[in-house]
């Protein structure tokens, strides 16, 4: 697995999930749960991963969509 999106905006990993969907790509969120560590305000980031087969294509989904891909 590789890490393709680290964000702390939680609608950004829903988008970028719909958009991996929608091309046939897995994806796994991680750190969904990690608010409850925080408080709820939202400075531990998510990171969304996908196999390290679907990397580069992942990526370039996202950057055909205007989202930055971590790098």
């Amino acid at each position: 697995m590789k890490e393709l999106l680290r964000t702390n905006d939680p609608t950004l990993i829903a988008f970028a999930t719909h958009l991996l969907t929608g091309e046939g790509i897995a994806s796994f969120p991680l750190d969904v749960h990690m608010s409850v560590l925080d408080g709820n305000i939202g400075i531990l980031p998510q990171r969304l991963m996908v196999a390290d087969r679907d990397h580069f294509r992942a990526s370039a989904v996202l950057r055909d969509n205007g989202l930055e891909p971590s790098p």
